[in-house]
């Protein structure tokens, strides 16, 4: 490999920052080199724990010539602004999902890091996991026949234990609550298993905690054909959790029940439960935008699962706030 990539870290408004600046300093072919945040006390706290400088001008550090790429983990209402600048600038961008608050401001980053060259991948992790892996495998090769109902549960306490910070329930900010954070993760996966794009979608979200956003989601997405995808989040829920159920016309598959185990059962797999082995993992997110970077490649299909990631979780906050299904246009998943 050439010399390893300069990387910045812009904002430190998500929990995940310091997970994407461990990255850029633990990767081999990654240095992490400067970190900016609108908050400076932020921004500065979270330079010295890495060991790097605060630079309190954004458009001066995206000027600096010697900077190759930007991880970019500001609040949601930021995204579209920070990453047309850093993509005006030529740096490559590794961002925090949902990609931006509005189907056209994702398009815009879209287009904006095409025009200008840059690498663009966005952080959907759960896309390249062991389990995912697996269950792609056995959609693909019929095993499950046709695909009628799914559901996808991601729940954690961090609104009971009060680590996850306050600022992801301030609307202007985090655009939504749970549903629009953690329940991405749940959104994406579900479109991927029905290997489609919804039709239509039901949300029904509830604020146990009192916030102004949903700390606890339900979603109902429908498929052609009648086909039901529910995916939920919750971060009111103690302990955690993360559960996949998969129903088909000839067998059924769950994940997550009691251990991180994948169980089959029905058609090929039998009359009982069996537990299915899992194949390795895909490089990760942050391994994948490196590898984009050196290879001059865009991340076609990451770049369109989070554009209609955000169509998910756009419609979804609709429904909810209208009390109404939303109507979306059908096509197969590209």
């Amino acid at each position: 490999m050439p010399t390893p990539l300069t990387v910045a870290a812009i904002g430190f408004w998500h929990v995940h920052a310091g997970d994407y600046a461990r990255s850029a300093r633990e990767h081999p072919d990654t240095e992490l080199v400067a970190v900016w945040d609108d908050d400076e006390q932020r921004g500065r706290a979270a330079a010295e724990e890495f060991g790097v400088e605060f630079v309190a001008d954004l458009d001066e550090l995206l000027a600096r010539p010697e900077l190759d790429g930007v991880t970019i983990t500001t609040s949601t209402d930021q995204h579209h602004e920070v990453m047309l600048k850093a993509a005006a600038a030529g740096k490559h961008i590794f961002t925090e999902k949902v990609l931006a608050p509005t189907v056209a401001e994702a398009e815009d980053i879209v287009a904006a890091a095409s025009d200008a060259g840059v690498a663009l991948v966005v952080s959907l992790p759960r896309l390249y996991d062991d389990y995912t892996q697996a269950i792609q495998q056995i959609i693909d090769d019929g095993s499950l026949g046709d695909l009628t109902y799914s559901r996808v549960r991601l729940a954690h306490d961090g609104w009971v234990a009060g680590w996850l910070p306050d600022r992801f329930g301030y609307p202007s900010e985090a655009i939504g609550g749970a549903l629009t954070d953690l329940g991405c993760h749940p959104a994406y996966l579900t479109r991927l298993f029905h290997q489609a794009e919804p039709i239509g979608i039901t949300a029904t979200y509830g604020s146990v905690t009192g916030r102004e956003v949903d700390d606890n989601a339900t979603v109902t997405a429908e498929f052609p054909g009648g086909h039901l995808g529910v995916f939920e989040a919750s971060v009111v829920t103690s302990p955690g959790a993360f559960t996949i159920e998969l129903h088909g016309t000839e067998a059924s598959v769950i994940f997550g029940f009691g251990g991180e185990r994948l169980l089959a059962k029905g058609g090929a797999f039998g009359d009982d439960w069996q537990e299915l082995p899992l194949p390795p993992a895909q490089p990760d997110a942050f391994a994948q935008w490196v590898r984009h970077i050196h290879d001059g490649t865009t991340a076609d299909v990451n770049i369109r699962t989070a554009i209609e990631l955000t169509r998910m979780v756009v419609a979804a906050n609709e429904s909810a706030a209208s009390g109404t299904r939303v109507a979306l246009e059908a096509a197969p998943v590209r």
